[in-house]
């Protein structure tokens, strides 16, 4: 008895992961537990990988996880820009009233 050849079925299109999409994840993490000056490092990198996976052709699977990481370096880098404000008018006011 022979069988009717049947195709393949269709899943779609390959999932792929974006290679530094778990880096900037880690990156954008600790700028916000352990160091803030690491923000804009996880803000430039997720801004290139997003620009990357918007031009390429293909599904990735860990968008999420770079826009995750790129967000938290940018309230990183927020924060590091207020910190730095306040150190620098406490600066200015402990000069001017020495």
């Amino acid at each position: 008895m022979s069988y009717p050849p049947y195709d393949p079925p269709y899943y779609g299109p390959q999932v792929h992961n974006h290679p530094n999409g778990t880096t900037i994840l880690v990156l954008g993490i600790l700028s916000l537990v352990v160091c803030l000056f690491i923000g804009p490092f996880a803000w430039s990198m997720g801004n290139t990988a997003l620009r990357e996976i918007d031009e390429s052709g293909y599904v990735f699977a860990n968008r999420g996880q770079v826009q995750a990481g790129r967000v938290c370096g940018m309230v990183a880098t927020a924060l590091m820009a207020l910190t730095l404000l306040f150190v620098a008018f406490g600066v200015t006011v402990a000069i001017v009233t020495s």
